[in-house]
């Protein structure tokens, strides 16, 4: 594997009229979940991509291992449990920039993922491990099965991506910090949101982030600012990389997992800073111009036509 991901996926209910969903009659299945949207995109542009999860043994689980498979993700770690729902969730949308998320997830499949289940010959074969705060905020449990996959990727020298990806409706603002700054020691790369990393580390400073965070190990921070871009460092140099302004803005979900794909993808590249982040906001200002979490994630030849590399003819 190029790139191994961990977490719960979501049937994603998509409301086919904006307004409060008690005004709202009629939904369109679809498929979620962070670190799936992410493993989804780094599929499409070209990378060997693993995934890391439980489903429950419904429909819904059956329609979302069916729908990863046809993306080319390996799901040999992914199993059906008895008992357990397939998580789903609700969009309430008002317009691109107000959207609300309703989380049935309590009762996850991924409850009963365990420590013991992380394969370390999975692990040992990847080039990256990419691991997000989504899924330790649904069972408290999930802090240890993401350390065992960190110990070990550190075990085999695997490099370790990491998004912060907050969720407050799944976990307090101290929860959120006491588990994921226990992540931090076996971290390399860091993505993360200005909010996210006030949050944690108390300062968005991306100078003040670099004193803080490499005593700890973690060499390369990417601090993502919205429309405002994004500003990396790695091996002492710092590049500003502007937002790339999308023709139109239709559904901001899943942007930052966008980021996330391009970004690894260019890691596996052994790209330069400056290209890894322009490459990572031109993945972002695809994917908000598509309706879905994850449809919008653009495959190799929508980057070449977006970045000028190639001719796009339409007929």
């Amino acid at each position: 594997m190029d790139v191994i991901t961990i977490g719960d996926a979501l049937i994603t209910m998509d409301p086919l009229t904006n307004g409060p969903l008690r005004f709202v009659h009629t939904f369109e299945r679809k498929v979620g979940g962070a670190e799936l949207n992410v493993a989804i995109g780094c599929s499409r542009l070209g990378l060997k991509t693993g995934w890391i999860s439980r489903l429950g043994k419904d429909e819904f689980g059956r329609y979302i291992r069916n729908y990863v498979r046809g993306e080319g993700i390996d799901t040999s770690q992914v199993e059906f449990v008895e008992g357990f729902s397939t998580s789903v969730y609700f969009k309430e949308i008002f317009d691109a920039d107000r959207i609300n998320s309703y989380y049935y997830r309590d009762n996850s499949p991924t409850n009963t993922l365990t420590a013991e289940a992380i394969s370390e010959e999975y692990v040992r074969k990847a080039k990256v491990i990419h691991i997000s705060g989504v899924f330790p905020a649904i069972n408290e449990t999930n802090k240890e099965v993401i350390l065992q996959l960190l110990k070990l990727a550190k075990k085999h020298n695997v490099l370790v991506t990491f998004d912060p990806n907050i969720r407050l409706k799944l976990w307090t603002k101290e929860q959120a910090k006491e588990c994921l700054l226990s992540f931090i020691p076996y971290v390399d790369v860091i993505l993360t949101g200005e909010e996210e990393a006030e949050l944690l580390f108390g300062t968005s400073n991306l100078t003040e982030l670099i004193a803080g965070l490499k005593p700890s190990g973690v060499s390369h921070i990417v601090l993502k600012k919205g429309e405002r871009g994004a500003v990396g460092y790695r091996a002492d140099e710092m590049i500003e990389s502007p937002a790339i302004v999308s023709t139109k803005v239709v559904d901001t979900i899943g942007a930052g997992d966008g980021f996330a794909a391009g970004y690894i993808y260019s890691l596996v590249q052994q790209w330069s800073l400056e290209k890894s982040l322009h490459f990572a906001n031109a993945v972002a200002s695809y994917v908000i111009g598509v309706p879905g979490d994850n449809e919008g994630l653009p495959y190799q030849e929508d980057m070449e036509v977006l970045l000028g590399e190639r001719e796009l003819i339409d007929r």
